[in-house]
């Protein structure tokens, strides 16, 4: 079921479409990624997705209400986070978690606020002032507060930036554990292809303000051709070279290895031709196409062909 519907949304400021006429839907449990270059369109759709923004044109729909129309209601079962907001400077992680509370309908507040705390890992920073905080902290606050309220919807903007590895893999962890225990559905915005792969259920692709992708990260991935073939080549290094230049493929040296750029089925002939010219290598490695080589592929075309 249909949970958040967005169609035919645009966003003009003055003669500059930040969005044009995008739709796309988001389902009860899926953790839906919002992708896309700088300058895409992403933060300006999740405004809108808020209601901080009014659109030009268009509707956003929660629980098949009309945002505008019901705003409040609607707002009661949604909650957002961003690295790049900021909670109130001078209070402590206590007060900014007590102040944003009182924003909702909460029953057993002191009893929601203790399981964030425990949840997120704050004990140790309850009593400490935000401005005290290193940027990974206040990270892991803004994630707490959108938590605050039970929500049903969670709009995530770069969720794990500037977490370390593990906190980052805790995160992911626990985002997943609560999307699965509760049926919350997350649209999730990031510049980590691999994290975006590991979590999202399906894409959408933003960019110049219009959608040019909408479907699973392995289904996007499948849409490029050239898989990375990595070799370690003792002897014949100058000879791949040559290859890879009168193939005129892309390659990339690494010290004693080389990347080559070659479609899955052009593989066997480059390695037999390698053969041929005595090249000896002693570790080989093929990765197939990510999300991250869409991303690469796509964008730069896209921007190229619309501007």
């Amino acid at each position: 079921m249909d949970i958040l519907t967005v169609k035919n949304l645009t966003k003009r400021f003055g003669k500059f479409t930040a969005v044009n006429n995008i739709s796309f839907s988001l389902k009860e449990g899926e953790i839906l990624g919002l992708l896309g270059p700088n300058g895409a369109g992403k933060t300006t759709t999740i405004q809108m997705l808020l209601g901080v923004l009014t659109p030009t044109q268009g509707e956003v729909k929660y629980f098949g209400k009309n945002l505008i129309d019901n705003k409040e209601e609607i707002l009661e079962k949604v909650n957002f986070s961003s690295t790049y907001t900021q909670l109130p400077w001078l209070l402590t992680v206590e007060e900014n978690l007590k102040f944003v509370s009182y924003l909702y309908e909460i029953k057993n507040r002191g009893q929601r606020i203790k399981k964030i705390i425990e949840a997120f890992r704050l004990k140790g920073l309850f009593k400490e002032q935000m401005k005290d905080l290193s940027s990974g902290e206040v990270t892991r606050i803004n994630l707490a507060k959108a938590f605050i309220n039970y929500p049903k919807i969670l709009l995530l903007d770069e969720p794990t930036a500037s977490l370390d590895p593990e906190t980052a893999d805790y995160i992911r962890k626990f985002l997943i554990k609560e999307r699965n225990k509760f049926n919350i559905s997350i649209i999730w915005t990031s510049h980590n292809m691999a994290e975006v792969e590991d979590v999202c259920d399906r894409v959408v692709f933003i960019n110049h303000g219009r959608i040019i992708a909408d479907n699973t990260p392995e289904n996007l991935a499948k849409t490029i051709e050239i898989c990375h073939v990595e070799l370690n080549v003792p002897d014949g290094l100058k000879r791949t070279i040559e290859i890879c230049q009168n193939k005129e493929v892309v390659y990339k040296l690494e010290g004693r290895n080389i990347v080559v750029d070659l479609k899955e089925k052009e593989i066997p002939g480059f390695l037999r031709e390698l053969m041929d010219r005595g090249v000896s290598y002693d570790q080989i490695s093929i990765d197939k196409p990510t999300l991250e080589d869409y991303f690469l592929q796509v964008a730069p075309k896209k921007s190229k062909n619309e501007d």
